[in-house]
């Protein structure tokens, strides 16, 4: 088996399926037009999606009260510090980082506009 996607709840899906596309690379896989307002958006592998919604029968949970260790989307990058800038530019919000070490990974953690934090690795030695 394979995951096929991650699920997330929030407030508002179209504006951050937008965010994802335009700042990641994602593309949208399948909008569906109901109460939820649906989006499957797809990364630039075309194996990850994320399925954003907001679904009024349960709560949306408070992701900028999170602390990162509790969940977060780590991305593959292979400019951390450049990528990290771009994001900040375009609404996110730096919580740590870079770690600029030629010796470990290279690690940024930030918060999208809707404060899901959201990790950025370039691997010393890949992962996967």
């Amino acid at each position: 088996m394979k995951i096929e996607h991650l699920g997330l709840q929030v407030e508002q899906p179209v504006e951050m399926a937008e965010w994802y596309c335009k700042n990641f690379g994602f593309t949208v896989k399948r909008d569906f037009k109901n109460a939820s307002k649906t989006l499957f958006i797809a990364d630039n592998s075309g194996n990850v999606m994320l399925e954003i919604y907001n679904n009024q029968t349960v709560k949306t949970p408070d992701y900028a009260n999170m602390d990162p260790l509790l969940m977060h989307l780590a991305f593959q990058c292979d400019d951390v510090k450049g990528t990290i800038k771009r994001l900040v530019d375009n609404g996110a919000e730096l919580i740590e980082g870079p770690s600029d070490s030629p010796d470990t990974d290279d690690l940024g953690m930030l918060r999208d506009p809707w404060g899901l934090a959201i990790q950025l690795c370039k691997r010393v030695k890949p992962m996967i």
